[in-house]
């Protein structure tokens, strides 16, 4: 396990980028994502935040922190996305912090909203899949199953966007509390988390993205909707009867 960026200069910019099964796609992913963070210009580190693989990603992953010094990457031991994202955001040492997908790496919503925040014009950006003007081009079951979701956390839980999970950035220090508040993990945590940040004194707004996925799920659909279904159950009694 490699530790985050310890370097004197202390990075503007965290992208913390949950990894599973990722072992064909990783490293080009993340050489990729630098040669188009390079002319940027910014102060950014890279934290993998691998859980709970069979192939070869932790191995890849830790060659790859070793390689570049914006690299960085530390292990679960256990398929979890949720905590894997929460203790990655807990070790991310930038005033801003980016949510990023492996098979997403979008620049070109870093650019955006990196700008809004800078301005203060919030302080969480969500990239939405399923706003007017985003262009959702994965298979119709994954848009269909996202819809539904949404839907889903508009009936049960009030919600008032249209998308929780993917992309998303914003100011850290401003979020932190509701990270450490939330009480899910697995695939509802990033819904916990908007959900949260919209109840706050945060400011919240949706930009829209692409979303081009550069392989297929490492996870099937179908295999996710029961966990999903039962963590969305605990999350509604957690946020309505727990506060």
């Amino acid at each position: 396990m490699s530790e985050p960026t310890n370097g004197a200069r202390r990075p503007h910019i965290s992208i913390v980028i949950p990894i599973y099964n990722e072992e064909g796609i990783l490293r080009s992913a993340v050489v990729d994502l630098q040669d188009r963070l390079k002319p940027l210009g910014w102060s950014y580190e890279i934290i993998l935040a691998e859980n709970g693989s069979s192939d070869r990603t932790v191995e890849l992953a830790v060659t790859l922190s070793e390689r570049y010094p914006e690299v960085s990457s530390f292990s679960i031991g256990e398929p979890n996305y949720g905590k894997a994202m929460r203790d990655g955001i807990g070790r991310a040492k930038g005033e801003f912090v980016i949510c990023e997908e492996i098979d997403l790496c979008d620049t070109d919503f870093h650019l955006r909203a990196i700008e809004i925040l800078e301005k203060r014009e919030a302080d969480m950006v969500i990239g939405s899949k399923l706003i007017a003007g985003a262009e959702d081009e994965r298979p119709f079951l994954r848009h269909a199953a996202s819809v539904g979701y949404t839907n889903l956390l508009r009936l049960l839980l009030g919600f008032r966007g249209t998308d929780t999970h993917g992309l998303k950035a914003f100011r850290r220090n401003s979020l932190l509390g509701e990270v450490e508040a939330c009480l899910a993990d697995k695939d509802v945590f990033a819904s916990e988390f908007v959900i949260r940040a919209y109840r706050s004194s945060n400011t919240v707004i949706e930009i829209p993205v692409r979303v081009l996925e550069k392989r297929p799920p490492s996870i099937n659909l179908f295999k996710r909707v029961p966990n999903v279904l039962k963590n969305l159950a605990k999350l509604t009694w957690m946020i309505r009867f727990q506060g």
